[in-house]
């Protein structure tokens, strides 16, 4: 109750700020999956046409599976101009923001949904209960005087869809339905968005995608895929995140947790974690490694070879579930 309350003061809080914003910056965090993109875009066209000056900011970029989103042209890789409210949506921790805004300044406003947040803005509006960010801004939109349009519903409805994996994941509540329900009265096509952001795959993503599948392996309760840079320029993917393949991998039967190890260009090795069963929170894993993420998926970027990495992941992954 008193967690509750709180946000009802830091939402009224957010509103009055809003109201007064006339330039807004918001950013999401790198490797943007549909949560970051649905809520950025959402948040932004709402502003938009409350008359706010506002710049949509990817260090990333949109993925080609989101660009179907209206608005989506909009995002830009860093911002250009001057503004007086820097928002960040779906990210944990700031430094996921990406290094162009490493001398930025404190976000005035942070939206989020993952229990691993650092509560790192002026204001910190953290819903850990909601299944997604986007969820967060169903909610409070309206209230904030921001009606939720036709094009900010289809991305916000990504958003859910995403994160839930399609209402698959065990934090899925009669809540999200409503949330979902909400949107769809827009006008929005949901099915079209389900198709769009998590079945449709370009013929390189499907390539690299069946190169993960050919790699899997099972054992101690845990399930997972591994994605080389050879995959990767074999199939000619042109991405540097896993192509869905964790979704996939979350799909398998008689596993406690899916993992997911993407290497990268740079010497790292990017990791994804999902609970495959309900009472498994792997957020903590997430952690220990700098990551982030909530109970139902998580996800850490690491230095060092695969091989390494691997080995530490597998025993701390064991280690911290009992496994």
């Amino acid at each position: 109750m008193e967690k509750k309350k709180l946000n009802n003061q830091v939402s009224g809080e957010i509103s009055r700020r809003l109201a007064d914003a006339k330039k807004v910056v918001i950013a999401s965090h790198v490797r943007p999956d549909g949560d970051a993109i649905g809520s950025l875009l959402g948040l932004g066209l709402a502003l938009q046409e409350a008359g706010k000056t506002v710049e949509m900011i990817l260090a990333d970029g949109v993925p080609s599976s989101f660009k179907f989103l209206e608005g989506s042209s909009q995002v830009k890789k860093e911002p250009a101009g001057g503004h007086d409210t820097f928002i960040t949506v779906d990210c944990a921790d700031f430094k996921r923001t990406g290094k162009i805004f490493e001398n930025f300044g404190q976000p005035d406003i942070n939206i989020d949904h993952h229990k691993t947040n650092e509560n790192f803005g002026k204001l910190n509006l953290i819903e850990a209960d909601e299944v997604a960010t986007a969820a967060i801004l169903t909610n409070h939109l309206p209230g904030w005087g921001l009606p939720i349009s036709k094009p900010a519903a289809a991305a916000l409805l990504t958003g859910i869809i995403t994160d839930t994996l399609g209402f698959r994941t065990s934090n899925v509540t009669p809540e999200a339905l409503r949330q979902s329900a909400t949107l769809m009265e827009t006008g929005v096509d949901l099915p079209e968005i389900y198709m769009q952001s998590l079945v449709r795959k370009s013929f390189p993503a499907a390539k690299y995608w069946g190169a993960g599948l050919a790699s899997l392996e099972s054992k101690n309760g845990i399930v997972w895929g591994t994605l080389t840079l050879n995959d990767r320029k074999s199939a000619g993917y042109g991405g540097n995140d896993d192509a869905d393949l964790i979704n996939m991998i979350s799909a398998i039967d008689g596993n406690k947790v899916g993992m997911v190890f993407v290497e990268q260009a740079n010497n790292h090795v990017k990791i994804s974690w999902r609970a495959l069963q309900p009472g498994i929170d792997v957020s903590p894993i997430a952690k220990h490694f700098n990551g982030g993420g909530h109970a139902a998926a998580a996800g850490a970027d690491i230095e060092g070879s695969l091989a390494d990495i691997q080995k530490e992941a597998f025993a701390k992954t064991k280690e911290l579930l009992n496994l």
